[in-house]
């Protein structure tokens, strides 16, 4: 098979899943096999462009648009992992969603899923891309393509937090990011992502400004701002008037995640970890990084909205990602790949939870889950599964993660890392233990009706509680192909 089309088939099996989608959904015996078939052969795409290359052996060059600069796609360890894990969840997603839907009566489900597969085929080209053009036309596209799910209801207040959505997403990109983007162009005459990192390769032996270094630092960090470092935040928990799947969709599986993803991305192949070394505003960064994940920690402590406590933990945790990277060693680079793939694991797990005990109770405020536990067991346990994995209990991927940023910092001294993990840690436990309580402890305050859950919305929780095990016991799935990374 031609090159260039197996690296185009991640990006064109969900473009030509949605289309086709729109033309067969009234027929609803095709519904399922249909919506399950992208994931599935999207998968097997990957797997095929990694048995016909090796990491960084070559990238596909789509079509010029300036001299140097095009739309290339190519495949490294970071974006293998990172693609193998979106389309995984698109399965499991995929499967909840349907079950989702129906069960609360949505409409339109068939732009719903046309949308979704959308912005699975820009992630999957965001994973792919080979230079930093193409990085940034993916980025771009995957913020429009969400914003129909974001608004997805059509209410007042759905469409004023897609516009927020839309303002600070593309406004920050624009204002940031690409310039950004244009002073490495100005820099190197390059925009290619290269192992060792663009910036380092090109610069070496020259007298290299640190300012402007430093500067670009900050301009990329605050550009791609579906990472949520604050101030550039507020989007996110805006985004929760969306229906669960969607919300499963930009904490785990697409949005947020190409946001940190694009930052290692750029840290570890533009910048270069040397280049990186003793720049003033990595340790900025790191404060900045430090300062979201413990205030968001707290807000969270105060949220009765199960969903929107859920937001701000993805705040906090996407920053565990970021602060890791920044320690700027090569086990700093699995620490951060491990805490991405363990907090989309852990938090698609607990969002599935909380629209489940939406589907079965119609409650949304933490107050009124008293002894929900009893009745909805797999769910409750599903949860507490998740919240444990987030904290760092053993036997769950989240430990594996968060011990391997713990190891990276020490290794280097960064004891403002190590502190803020402990108090994050403790935060966690601290919003995370009472709703647990109350699942289990508390008695029902009054009669309620609890609706059977579809068996779809059970196995994909069960999957993920499986998921989150097996990643603890083989976090060699994820290190192995990292390591490869130079």
């Amino acid at each position: 098979m031609n090159q260039q089309i197996i690296y185009l088939l991640p990006i064109l099996i969900p473009i030509f899943l949605a289309i086709l989608i729109k033309i067969t959904w009234e027929v609803q015996q095709l519904r399922y096999p249909i919506l399950l078939s992208g994931p599935i052969l999207a998968l097997l795409s990957v797997y095929k462009i990694q048995e016909n290359s090796e990491f960084f052996s070559f990238s596909i060059n789509i079509f010029d648009i300036f001299p140097n600069i095009g739309i290339s796609l190519g495949l490294e360890p970071i974006s293998f992992v990172f693609i193998i894990m979106v389309n995984s969840l698109w399965l499991v997603a995929t499967l909840y969603s349907y079950g989702y839907m129906r069960t609360n009566n949505e409409k339109r489900l068939g732009n719903f899923f046309s949308f979704f597969a959308i912005a699975i085929g820009c992630a999957n080209g965001a994973a792919l891309s080979s230079n930093l053009l193409t990085l940034f036309i993916f980025y771009e596209l995957l913020t429009v393509s969400t914003y129909p799910l974001v608004t997805h209801k059509g209410d007042e207040q759905s469409k004023q937090s897609g516009r927020k959505y839309l303002l600070i997403l593309l406004g920050t990109s624009l204002c940031f990011f690409l310039p950004a983007m244009g002073y490495v162009y100005f820099l190197s005459g390059n925009l290619d992502f290269v192992s060792g990192g663009l910036l380092t390769t090109t610069l070496s032996g020259m007298e290299v400004n640190n300012i402007a270094i430093s500067i670009l630092l900050v301009l990329f960090i605050f550009g791609i701002s579906k990472a949520a470092v604050m101030p550039f935040h507020s989007w996110l928990p805006a985004a929760m008037v969306a229906p669960t799947p969607v919300s499963a969709l930009l904490h785990a599986v697409a949005v947020v995640k190409v946001g940190v993803f694009s930052i290692i991305k750029v840290l570890v192949y533009i910048f270069g970890l040397d280049i990186l070394l003793g720049l003033f505003t990595v340790d900025l960064m790191i404060y900045i990084c430090g300062f979201t994940i413990i205030t968001t920690s707290v807000i969270a402590l105060k949220q009765d909205n199960l969903k929107k406590l859920l937001a701000y933990s993805t705040i906090s945790q996407l920053s565990y990602v970021i602060i890791a990277i920044l320690i700027l060693t090569p086990s700093a680079i699995i620490a951060a790949s491990m805490h991405l793939v363990a907090h989309a694991v852990s938090k698609i797990t607990l969002f599935f939870a909380a629209g489940a005990i939406y589907s079965s109770t119609g409650y949304t405020k933490i107050s009124e889950m008293d002894g929900i536990g009893k009745k909805l067991k797999v769910v409750s346990i599903a949860f507490t599964l998740g919240a444990m994995s987030l904290v760092g209990i053993p036997l769950l991927v989240g430990f594996t993660s968060k011990w391997y940023i713990v190891q990276s910092s020490v290794e280097v001294g960064q004891w403002f890392i190590l502190l803020i993990i402990t108090t994050s840690t403790l935060l966690n436990i601290g919003y995370f233990t009472p709703i647990i309580y109350k699942f289990f402890f508390k008695n029902e305050l009054k009669e309620v009706s609890f609706k059977t859950l579809p068996r779809d919305i059970s196995l994909s929780i069960i999957i993920c509680c499986a998921l989150m095990v097996i990643l603890f016991l083989q976090p060699n799935l994820v290190m192995e192909v990292i390591s490869y990374v130079k």
